[in-house]
């Protein structure tokens, strides 16, 4: 169906008590119910000629029609932006987003972005999943590097936001903290919100706070940091970064969440704390694997990203200046499978 194109169809018995967005979004072809829902709240999308809500559970009979408008003028500007693919066919690309680089615009970001990199790589991705953010369907923040999948189709975009709330997408972190953690690995299940008074900042103190869940490991003990491989299972802002504080482990360089649980005293570690960790322009956080079901043809796609140069660094004047002994097979450690995790 073109976007511009009007649709009827009417509600049949099996589709009866559920919800009108997705019904919707079941229907018509490319259409994610989340656009659905957009799309009916603002009117295009009708229940027998009358506005109901996204949640409005339909009836057999009802006649429902609507039309799709076509895509927004896409504000954001292709730009010719060094970035490095390292997956690439006709419904997806994944790249390996460097730390420093935002993802899609915002205020105070309408140049620059991943995306602006993306629309000049691919310039069908104008419309993709929304004007703004086109065919992106999770992120990573700014100082954060490391894999990203992208749709470059409706079919896709719809698919691969399906298997985030579903959690088929399998992502592995690594990160160097602050401290080495007594246990060799854990859970992490605190809720993660706004922070009450801080307003760019997440919080695990609030009591409305989302369900995130973080399973971290320790792959590599340096006496003063550690180097952890964490899973997520839920996809909160920050959550990674947030998640590790609260257990006072920061990760090194956030300049948000990074602030160690208590201030080295020797004298030694001061200095290396003011050499290499102060200066950093980056927090020490990668995604380092990405492993997900194809959103097209359903073959696995298995996808690695090496640590990138600034933690090889800082990992090598940590052995040398703070002295270190590995858990486990070390730093080149495979993906979390199923070791035994503390809940925390």
């Amino acid at each position: 169906m073109a976007a511009e194109e009007g649709f009827t169809f009417r509600i049949q018995q099996e589709d009866t008590g559920k919800r009108f967005d997705a019904v919707v979004s079941d229907t018509i072809a490319g259409l994610s119910r989340s656009f659905a829902a957009s799309l009916i709240r603002d009117g295009h999308i009708r229940v027998e000629g009358q506005l109901k809500k996204p949640s409005y559970k339909v009836k057999q009979g009802e006649t429902i029609t609507g039309t799709v408008p076509p895509p927004l003028p896409l504000a954001v500007m292709p730009e010719p932006i060094l970035i490095r693919i390292v997956y690439e066919d006709e419904d997806i690309v994944v790249v390996n987003k460097p730390a420093g680089i935002v993802v899609h615009p915002g205020a105070g970001n309408r140049s620059g972005t991943l995306v602006n990199a993306l629309l000049f790589h691919c310039p069908d991705l104008k419309g993709i999943g929304g004007v703004e953010r086109p065919g992106i369907v999770h992120r990573l923040d700014k100082n954060t590097s490391g894999l990203m999948v992208v749709a470059k189709t409706h079919t896709a975009h719809q698919a691969l936001s399906l298997m985030f709330k579903t959690r088929e997408i399998h992502k592995e972190y690594v990160a160097i903290v602050h401290g080495s953690p007594k246990e060799a690995a854990g859970v992490i299940t605190c809720p993660v919100d706004r922070h009450p008074t801080e307003r760019k900042k997440m919080s695990t103190q609030s009591r409305s706070g989302r369900h995130a869940e973080t399973l971290w490991r320790v792959s590599h003990r340096f006496r003063r940091y550690a180097l952890l491989s964490c899973i997520i299972k839920t996809g909160r802002t920050h959550q990674i970064r947030v998640h590790l504080a609260s257990i006072h482990h920061p990760v090194v360089g956030d300049a948000v969440y990074g602030t160690p649980h208590r201030k080295y005293q020797e004298k030694e570690a001061e200095a290396f704390y003011r050499s290499h960790v102060k200066p950093l322009s980056r927090h020490l956080l990668h995604a380092r694997r990405l492993s997900f079901p194809h959103p097209v043809s359903g073959k696995r796609i298995d996808l690695e990203s090496p640590i990138p140069e600034e933690m090889e660094r800082f990992i090598q004047h940590a052995t040398c200046s703070d002295g270190s002994f590995s858990t486990g097979k070390g730093i080149s450690n495979g993906p979390l499978l199923n070791p035994s995790y503390k809940t925390i």
